[in-house]
């Protein structure tokens, strides 16, 4: 992944374009494919495939739990992000009165379940200016009816870094609330485990797997800190969440489990998982630390050089409150965007906003390419 060999060996995909979308579609290296295939051989074994099934299911949340810093106890993998925000808002158990703080940065599944007609909580929006999120004005907002804090390590919108340790300081100094924490657009880019400190004082721990992670879709991570376990448990049906589900008084009640073992509501996604434990073995191997000393010298090229290109940017200026995403606006951005990927550069293009994301896989010559051609594109489109 870091170097010209070993790209061309796991990503050759790759081959022939400049791939910056990695914050919408992460490229899956073999091993994900290889663990699909696994998948299948396991299955035709009927019941023997469990004990294989539940084997890697274990070692893919021992592998998710290192990456941010947890336990594997502290760890589930449920179906997707979506899925762990509302599963999240159910355990709150919100009533009239209640508050949540959300940003203008978030991705909509950290925003929505508490949007919904049969959410009683109030909503309240901490707003970004200049593309970042001030702490001032988070503790305005911040009341003793406040449940819930959402916030995005990483902005999908514009890149923009929060600085998880100082938010929560806040929050829990100016209110009961917890602190949700989407890594979606950090993990599997930049290290998140015990030793960065980068999710201190994190309440709840949400991540999508098919971005950064390189895995495939059907996997959203759970990680639930000990102390929080009792705040952070699920009582939705299922059995795979509940405490002795084929017990005597089985029709008398259900019991949850503790924590982020109650996030994990039903049948688990095997070939999700299996591929899952495919990507983060293959992070592991490779080092996240590893992965951000190669690609934020990248960031911060790429940045320049659209400022130099004067471009309209959403994005902080500040290379310390970015990871891997750069948005800008333009005017022209449809045409902008057809014009790049009819020479096999691929960004993201949504509402006139473009976003430029760089991953370990990226190179150089990535760059230098795009910001070459976006040149080209600015002056004849």
């Amino acid at each position: 992944m870091l170097d010209a060999a070993t790209r061309a060996r796991d990503f050759p995909a790759l081959a022939g374009i400049v791939y910056l979308n990695t914050a919408a579609e992460g490229i899956p290296p073999p091993a994900v494919g290889e663990g699909l295939g696994q998948y299948f051989r396991d299955k035709q074994l009927g019941m023997d495939g469990r004990l294989r099934h539940a084997a890697v299911h274990a070692e893919a949340r021992r592998l998710a739990a290192e990456l941010i810093g947890l336990e594997t106890d502290d760890v589930a993998i449920c179906s997707c992000s979506s899925e762990a925000f509302n599963l999240a808002s159910l355990a709150l158990g919100l009533r009239d009165g209640d508050e949540v703080v959300v940003t203008d940065l978030d991705f909509p599944s950290s925003v929505t379940p508490f949007l919904q007609d049969g959410c009683p909580a109030t909503v309240k929006v901490w707003r970004s200016r200049q593309g970042s999120l001030l702490n001032d004005d988070l503790v305005a907002l911040l009341s003793p009816r406040t449940r819930l804090v959402s916030l995005p390590l990483v902005s999908f919108y514009n890149g923009f870094r929060a600085d998880v340790p100082a938010v929560a300081e806040i929050v829990h100094r100016h209110s009961p609330a917890l602190l949700a924490v989407d890594v979606t657009q950090g993990l599997g880019r930049i290290p998140l485990d015990r030793d960065s400190g980068a999710l201190a004082g994190a309440d709840l721990i949400v991540s999508s797997t098919h971005k950064w992670l390189l895995g495939p879709h059907g996997g959203g991570i759970v990680g639930v800190p000990p102390t929080r376990r009792d705040a952070w448990t699920v009582p939705a049906g299922g059995w795979f969440n509940i405490h002795d589900a084929f017990g005597a008084d089985r029709f008398e009640r259900a019991e949850s489990l503790l924590g982020a073992a109650s996030f994990a509501v039903g049948m688990p996604n095997y070939p999700a998982l299996y591929a899952i434990h495919g990507a983060l073995e293959y992070l592991s191997g490779v080092g996240v630390a590893a992965i951000d000393r190669r690609a934020t010298p990248l960031v911060a090229e790429c940045l320049a050089g659209l400022r130099a290109l004067g471009v309209d940017l959403l994005s902080p200026t500040d290379p310390a409150q970015l990871v891997g995403i750069l948005a800008f606006l333009h005017p022209r951005a449809d045409a902008l965007h057809r014009f790049l990927h009819d020479r096999k550069i691929h960004v993201m293009h949504h509402a006139g906003r473009l976003r430029v994301a760089l991953h370990g896989y990226n190179t150089e010559a990535d760059v230098a390419t795009f910001l070459r051609e976006f040149a080209t594109a600015l002056a004849t489109v």
